[in-house]
């Protein structure tokens, strides 16, 4: 008996058998104008480089992600075990996006003067920031590293998945 009254409630729940219909204009709202944006910055955890979100101002780009690694971490990144391999006082780091897919960095240290780690970072928060045109994966991004007092072509990396700085193959020369 209780099965036959269970079987008849589900069948009068009234939830007609039809097909989905719509039923109005989509949701709207939600978002707030000038709402932040976030940019991706690496820091260095035990297990190798572990990226962090940060808010940014809408318009952000390759800069802001850099001025945010030259911040160090927050308390709260620190209490989790987070640092940085980057050399400690004031630098100035520029970065410009420099076209679809390309980010120009520069530095004030020469790379063999920096840690791995440290690379790894720089290159990596580059490749992550917003503002890059052409819509490319972090992993896709090509990161121009001019180094100080250095003339000549800058060195061509890009940010692996695992958040390691590899070189780009030099394209071929014509010969």
């Amino acid at each position: 008996m209780a099965v036959l009254l269970a079987s008849w409630a589900l069948a009068c729940c009234g939830v007609p058998d039809t097909r989905p219909e719509s039923s109005g204009a989509p949701a709207g709202g939600g978002r707030t104008v000038g709402a932040a944006r976030w940019v991706r910055v690496y820091f260095v955890a035990p297990n190798g480089a572990w990226p962090v979100a940060r808010a940014a101002s809408a318009g952000a780009g390759p800069q802001a992600a850099l001025d945010e690694l030259l911040a160090g971490p927050t308390r709260n990144e620190r209490n989790r075990g987070l640092v940085t391999a980057l050399p400690a006082g004031r630098h100035k780091v520029r970065a410009t996006a420099a076209g679809p897919g390309a980010v120009d960095l520069y530095l004030p240290w020469l790379v063999v003067e920096l840690d791995g780690v440290a690379v790894n970072q720089l290159v990596c928060t580059a490749a992550a920031a917003p503002g890059i045109p052409g819509g490319r994966r972090p992993a896709d991004v090509v990161v121009r590293v001019y180094e100080s007092g250095e003339p000549g072509e800058p060195w061509r990396v890009r940010c692996e998945e695992t958040g390691t700085a590899i070189p780009v193959e030099a394209p071929p020369t014509a010969g």
